[in-house]
């Protein structure tokens, strides 16, 4: 029997040693496979990278003054509609669009590739010793008209001449760029963003119908914006106000029209004088929902009443629905700080699609205020 025992102990221990290889064998086999997708997928991912980067930009396919084809399809359809629901008589359009041409340093400006300058790079580009001082002798300058934009529109009035400051420097950069060349250039050969940029070009149209201004005549940016507020013309034709009544909403040289104007963007998504912008949240924060809500970005809102419970810090109280965004702006030590964007701060971004954006405005404002 012992003997038996003993000559079965081999047999066992020898099933179970195959047993146990198979099993490490497919492990094996598993791991080495999923190594070998993340290496692919990496490498998949790098030569997406690569072919983007010597793909051809918008740029590299057009000449500078090159002649537009307004017999294209698209121009052909664009005409039909200017003509069939816009009222424009073809000798409008021959006027306007004869000897239109690509202006190519337009599309190099919109396909230059840049890293997203940190906050304490962005910030000083706004925020200095002369436009504070700029900015709080014109708000000494307008006092009466923005008490009256404050009392019959709502916005606070450092936060319109702190917009005001950044977009043109108070009037005194408007862009250089002749608009109706730009939009051109864009609808034609900037194919990425060519949709939008057919609705600019007719907005652009009607708003110089709707107010006696020559298309050919005005400058902008290179993105397409104009004026002392640096509207695209969508947003003139949707928040410019003609608030010194003289039948006409002026963007380039009525400080009435702009300064109102500014006000009206915000308050039409939702400003509140006086109500809170942001609140400081640290260096760090403490609680995973709170971490969550700031990878997903400007869309992921908490209320802030949660938000002060989880980051364990005083907060200006807002009713307890109210929901903020959480920012976090980069610091010269590596470091981030976090802020809480209320409700005021998330209208500034609808003005401008950036949290640094948003907070330059918000601590210009600030700066204003200060003795």
């Amino acid at each position: 029997m012992t003997k038996h025992r003993d000559s079965q102990s081999p047999g066992d221990g020898g099933r179970n040693h195959f047993l146990l290889g198979s099993a490490t064998r497919r492990y094996l086999v598993w791991t080495i496979c999923l190594m070998l997708a993340v290496v692919m997928g990496r490498a998949v991912a790098v030569a997406a990278a690569e072919q983007e980067r010597s793909a051809p930009v918008a740029a590299d396919l057009v000449e500078d003054g090159q002649a537009i084809d307004l017999a294209s399809d698209r121009y052909l359809e664009l005409f039909k509609e200017l003509r069939l629901k816009y009222g424009f008589s073809p000798e409008e359009l021959l006027r306007l669009f004869s000897g239109v041409s690509i202006q190519k340093k337009v599309l190099e400006l919109m396909d230059r590739q840049t890293e997203a300058m940190p906050y304490y790079k962005y910030y000083p580009l706004f925020i200095k010793h002369a436009v504070i001082a700029e900015g709080r002798s014109l708000l000494q300058e307008h006092k009466v008209l923005l008490d009256e934009i404050e009392k019959e529109i709502g916005v606070d009035r450092e936060i319109v001449v702190a917009i005001w400051g950044i977009e043109s420097k108070f009037g005194n950069h408007k862009g250089a760029y002749s608009m109706f060349r730009t939009l051109n250039t864009m609808f034609d050969a900037y194919p990425r963003r060519r949709d939008f940029y057919r609705q600019q070009l007719i907005e652009y149209l009607l708003l110089c119908k709707e107010n006696s201004v020559d298309p050919l005549a005005i400058t902008g940016s290179y993105g397409a914006a104009f004026g002392q507020t640096q509207f695209i013309p969508s947003s003139f034709r949707q928040y410019a106000v003609d608030f010194d009544h003289d039948g006409k909403r002026d963007v380039w040289a009525s400080v009435p029209d702009i300064l109102a104007s500014i006000a009206n963007y915000l308050h039409s998504f939702g400003w509140i004088k006086g109500a809170p912008i942001t609140s400081e949240l640290g260096r760090a924060l403490k609680d995973q929902r709170l971490v969550d809500a700031y990878a997903k970005g400007r869309t992921a809102l908490l209320p802030w009443s949660e938000v002060k419970q989880l980051q364990q810090i005083a907060m200006p109280s807002f009713p307890d629905y109210t929901k903020v965004s959480i920012v976090g702006l980069e610091l010269e030590d590596g470091g981030t700080r976090y802020v809480a964007g209320y409700p005021n701060f998330q209208a500034i971004t609808k003005w401008n699609n950036s949290n640094r954006y948003a907070m330059a405005v918000t601590e210009l404002a600030a700066k204003f205020k200060e003795e």
